[in-house]
């Protein structure tokens, strides 16, 4: 049997199956994005694709903590754009 890897949303801070969560990343240039592939380097933090956790990640900055950064509003508004997108 195969161990499934297991990532924490930030927004729901619930433990879920990686494959179905979206990964935002900080490249080592320091720009954010979004990583549907998961394969691009960089430091990693995982959300549900629910409009819900997006909204508990933006009201607690979590991602600004998870990046220890600032975070552009424009950042938020891709990420809502890609759920839309995943049609989830």
């Amino acid at each position: 049997m195969k161990k499934v890897p297991m990532r924490q949303c930030i927004g729901c801070r619930e433990m879920k199956n990686k494959k179905d969560m979206i990964r935002v990343i900080r490249t080592p240039e320091g720009e954010i994005c979004i990583d549907t592939a998961g394969k691009k380097n960089g430091r990693g933090a995982y959300i549900c694709p629910q409009g819900q956790c997006l909204e508990k990640a933006r009201k607690g900055h979590a991602l600004e903590r998870a990046f220890k950064t600032q975070i552009s509003p424009l950042v938020y508004e891709r990420l809502e754009e890609e759920m839309n997108a995943l049609g989830r």
